[in-house]
C-alpha cells in the first residue's frame, strides 16, 4: 500500500460485488480525507456472464458501502468501448465530464489489482495501490469476481466474504437468482450474445427488410391485449405492430437476449419511433427462468429464434422447456405464432447431391482452422469456394456432424436433411462460423405438431409447412439438383414452417 498523501483514490473496475476485505482496504488507503472515485467500467451492460448485474444496482451497492464504511465515494459510469491502450486516459476523460474533476499524479493514487490496467495508469505517472494484489499482505485475499463466481455456484460462503451493503441490495432487489441464471446460463457468451462471431450489423439490417413480410403472415392470428415477441431482433415487428390501430390498447413487449440488439431497441424507444405508450424491452434468455407471470400473455410471436434454442442447446429437450413455458405464460385461449425454418418430412433419406464446382475454388481438401481467421478472412476463403467445395467446408465446420460419400462423377450420397442444412445456409458466408453452429432441419412439421401437442398446445388449421420458392429458384436450383438412389429427381422439400399454437380455453 502507497505511503502518499492523497486526496482522491481512483478506484476502476466492474464492481459487480464488495467484499469485506475492499472496505478495510479502502478505509485505510483512504483514510479520513480522501475520496474514492469509483470508474465503474461496463457500465452499459447488464445480464451477461460477464457483466450479471446493471450498473444502478452497483452504484446502490457502493453509496450503501460508503455509508457503513463513513467513505467519501463518487461513482462514475464509465461505457464499454473497444479495446484501447488509451483505456486510463478514457477512464480519467469521463470522470472529468462526469464530475468535474480533473485526477492527476499529483493528487490521487489508483487502487488496482489487475496489473494490465495498473500499467496503463502507471505509464502515466500514477502511483498503484495493488489491493488484492498488494504484495505487503500476509496471504491474498479472494478476488470480488471469485466471490461471485462462488455465489454462481450456489456456495454461500459468499456471504462471509462480501460486504453487507452488497448482500443488502443483492437481497432487496433478488439478484442472487439473477446472477446465478446469467452466470451459468450455457446460451449466452460473455457479452449476452449467442456467439462471439456474429455481425449484429448484417442482422439488424435483415430484420428489418424481412419485417413486413414476417408481419403480414402472421398479423391475421394476433390477439390484442398482452403481446410479446420473444428474440424481438432490433423491433423491427414491433413496430409494425404499433401502427396497428386495432392493437392500439395492447402491451407491445420485446425480449431479447443479445445485448447489442437489445440496446437497439432501447435506442429506437428513446428516439419515439413507438406511438403506443406501453412498448417495453427486457434483455433477457427465456430458457433461463420465466419472464412473464403464468397466464399473462395473450399473443406470443417467435421469428427465427426455435431453431437457435435447439441448436445451442439440448435440441428437443430445450425446444420442449422453451414450448412449456410459454404455454405457462400464455392465457387460456391464447396463442403462439412461430415462423421458422423447418426440415423435410423424412429427413434421414439417402438422397444424391449434385452441386456446381465451376464457381469458384477447388482445394484438395477443407480448412481445418478457420477459427484461427478474422471474420473478413473467413468471409473471402468461404465465399471464393465453387459450392461443391463449400459443402466440404460446411462438412468441417457444422456442429451436428454427417456423413456423405463422394461418388465418381462428382456427385455426393447424403441424408436430406443435412443435405437441406447445407443448401440453406451455404450462402451466409457474412457470418459462416455462427450459421454453421446452428440446425435448420433439425424438426420436420410432424416433430413440431408432436412437440407443440407434448407441451400443451392445441394446433390451429393455419399452422403448415411452407417451402420458400424464391430461395429454391434464386440461391439453391441454380447450382444444386436432387435426385433418389436411382436418380429420378427430386422435389425440393419444406424449408419453412408456420405455427399457429392455441392454450386450450379450459386449460
Amino acid at each position: 500500500m502507497t505511503d502518499l498523501p492523497t486526496r482522491f483514490v481512483l478506484f476502476p473496475g466492474r464492481h459487480h460485488l464488495l467484499t469485506r476485505f475492499q472496505a478495510d482496504y479502502l478505509s485505510r488507503l483512504a483514510g479520513d480525507e480522501a475520496t474514492v472515485v469509483w470508474a465503474v467500467t461496463s457500465a452499459n451492460h447488464e445480464n451477461t456472464r460477464r457483466n450479471p448485474v446493471a450498473y444502478h444496482r452497483r452504484e446502490a451497492a457502493i453509496e450503501r458501502f460508503s455509508v457503513l464504511t463513513g467513505l467519501r465515494s463518487l461513482a462514475v459510469p464509465i461505457f464499454d468501448t473497444a479495446y484501447t491502450d488509451a483505456f486510463a486516459e478514457v477512464t480519467l476523460k469521463s470522470i472529468a465530464v462526469a464530475t468535474g474533476l480533473e485526477l492527476t499524479p499529483a493528487d490521487t493514487v489508483v487502487a488496482c489489482s489487475t496489473p494490465e490496467v495498473a500499467k496503463l495508469y502507471e505509464r502515466l505517472g500514477f502511483a498503484i495501490a495493488q489491493v488484492e494484489a498488494d504484495p505487503g499482505l500476509s496471504e491474498a485475499p479472494e478476488r470480488p469476481w471469485d466471490v461471485l463466481l462462488r455465489l454462481a455456484a450456489g456456495d454461500e460462503t459468499w456471504r462471509a466474504l462480501t460486504h453487507p451493503a452488497t448482500i443488502d441490495v443483492f437481497e432487496r432487489y433478488r439478484l442472487v437468482e439473477a446472477i446465478r441464471s446469467v452466470v451459468n446460463d450455457p446460451l449466452v457468451g460473455d457479452e449476452g450474445g449467442l456467439t462471439v462471431t456474429r455481425d449484429y450489423r448484417t442482422y439488424v439490417e435483415a430484420f428489418a427488410s424481412a419485417a413486413q413480410r414476417k408481419w403480414d403472415s402472421v398479423r391475421r392470428y394476433v390477439q390484442p391485449g398482452r403481446i410479446v415477441d420473444i428474440g424481438c431482433g432490433a423491433g423491427a415487428v414491433l413496430e409494425l405492430a404499433d401502427r396497428e390501430a386495432a392493437l392500439r390498447e395492447s402491451d407491445l413487449i420485446g425480449v431479447e437476449v443479445a445485448r447489442h440488439l437489445y440496446q437497439e431497441c432501447l435506442h429506437k424507444k428513446a428516439q419515439g419511433v413507438f406511438r403506443n405508450a406501453n412498448v417495453y424491452f427486457f434483455h433477457r434468455n427465456v430458457l433461463g427462468g420465466a419472464v412473464f407471470k403464468d397466464r399473462s400473455v395473450d399473443t406470443t410471436l417467435t421469428f427465427a429464434l426455435t431453431h437457435e434454442i435447439w441448436s445451442y442447446g439440448r435440441q428437443r429437450e430445450s425446444l420442449l422447456q422453451f414450448a412449456r413455458r410459454i404455454h405457462d405464460h400464455t392465457v387460456p385461449g391464447g396463442v403462439w405464432i412461430n415462423s421458422d425454418v423447418c426440415g423435410p418430412d423424412d429427413p434421414g433419406r439417402p438422397v444424391i447431391l449434385r452441386l456446381t464446382a465451376d464457381d469458384g475454388d477447388n482445394p484438395a481438401s477443407p480448412r481445418r482452422d478457420l477459427a484461427d481467421l478474422t471474420s473478413a478472412e473467413v468471409r473471402r476463403y468461404v465465399s471464393g469456394l465453387s459450392t461443391r467445395a463449400r459443402l466440404d467446408q460446411f462438412a468441417v465446420d457444422f456442429a451436428f456432424g454427417f456423413d456423405y460419400e463422394p461418388l465418381a462423377d462428382g456427385a455426393v450420397r447424403l441424408a436430406l436433411g443435412a443435405a437441406m442444412d447445407y443448401l440453406t445456409r451455404k450462402d451466409y458466408t457474412d457470418n459462416w462460423l455462427s450459421e454453421t453452429k446452428e440446425q435448420f432441419c433439425g424438426l420436420s412439421f410432424a416433430g413440431w405438431t408432436a412437440l407443440l401437442t407434448e407441451a400443451g398446445f392445441e394446433i390451429g388449421p393455419a399452422s403448415a409447412p411452407v417451402r420458400n420458392d424464391w430461395v429454391i429458384d434464386n440461391r439453391i436450383a441454380p447450382v444444386a439438383s436432387l435426385t433418389d438412389l436411382d436418380g429420378r429427381p427430386l422435389e425440393w422439400p419444406t424449408t419453412h414452417v408456420l405455427t399457429v399454437a392455441h392454450r386450450p380455453r379450459n386449460a
